[in-house]
């Protein structure tokens, strides 16, 4: 059942908007949102039982704060801004909301994911199989503009959702390669990145080749002017999340365990990293064989 936010910490739309440039330095709530309700588990979300499945067989037990506030309203279809420092949960929350919603009957394209590097496409790629393992999601990820014969290889046998960065989407797009047709919701994963690496115009032109009405989400760490001026432009009545930024704690560190659980054990440098935090604030983890196993909070 749904908790309610703490009296104070719900803005209205403008209020919200304001604040977005000063909450890096802000003093009082950790949390400014548009949305009053707080969900302290999964299964209180109403998530599908095997997403769900999915979920704790990734071996994590509770949702993280940003989770907890944002992802309800994602999975309703729902405009979405998350602004949060790495580590929040905010990638999770993007899979699980598409997730959610897709129509597993049907073999097209449903939802983009633009993120700002290939190996972020990957990542978010090994993140949603792996949540939809039970599900029966298809996922690629548009690696690079050079690898347009083997995207085209992959979309040809059906595909849920396509994570890429915004050059590669679409070139996809424009070669027809990939359908708009069925889709009904964008990402924007790390906006700020995007737009730092001259992103902007490309997200415009993919906007200008898909159905006006789609469900909209835009995650990121921090809100430059331009970010702002695209949530302004593209989205619609935005539920707001907006998380203060801050130094890292031995608490956040712990959840970037899980971004390098799936390196090899011959990384000797990621290895090192694991060993170091392990012994310095011995979390629950289990290092065995290059894996690590842990009671895990998504990110």
């Amino acid at each position: 059942m749904a908790g309610i936010a703490p009296v104070g910490s719900q803005l209205d739309a403008r209020e919200c908007d304001a604040k977005m440039t000063e909450l890096p330095n802000a003093d009082g709530e950790d949390f400014l949102t548009s949305n009053d309700e707080v969900y302290d588990s999964f299964e209180s979300m109403g998530l599908q039982e095997n997403l769900l499945r999915g979920i704790y067989a990734y071996g994590v037990e509770k949702p993280s704060p940003v989770q907890q506030r944002g992802l309800v309203p994602f999975c309703k279809g729902l405009d979405v801004i998350q602004q949060a420092q790495s580590g929040s949960g905010k990638t999770a929350t993007l899979c699980l909301g598409i997730l959610q919603q897709l129509d597993y009957n049907a073999v097209d394209c449903q939802a983009l994911v633009l993120v700002p590097s290939p190996e972020l496409a990957r990542k978010t790629e090994r993140v949603m199989h792996s949540l939809g393992n039970y599900l029966g999601v298809k996922v690629c990820a548009c690696e690079g503009c050079d690898r347009v014969p083997e995207d085209q290889g992959n979309f040809s046998h059906g595909v849920h959702v396509v994570v890429g960065t915004p050059d590669c989407v679409f070139d996809m797009l424009r070669r027809q390669s990939l359908s708009p047709d069925y889709v009904k919701t964008v990402v924007l994963n790390q906006a700020d990145e995007m737009i730092s690496r001259g992103f902007k115009n490309k997200i415009y032109d993919i906007f200008q080749l898909l159905a006006p009405k789609i469900q909209v989400g835009v995650f990121l760490a921090t809100m430059p002017p331009e970010a702002l001026e695209i949530t302004r432009k593209l989205m619609n009545k935005p539920v707001r999340i907006l998380v203060k930024l801050g130094e890292f704690t031995p608490e956040r560190e712990e959840m970037k365990l899980e971004t390098l659980s799936g390196l090899s054990q011959t990384d000797e440098a990621a290895m090192c990293w694991l060993d170091k935090r392990c012994r310095l604030w011995k979390p629950k983890n289990i290092i065995t064989k290059g894996k690590l196993v842990n009671k895990k909070i998504l990110d």
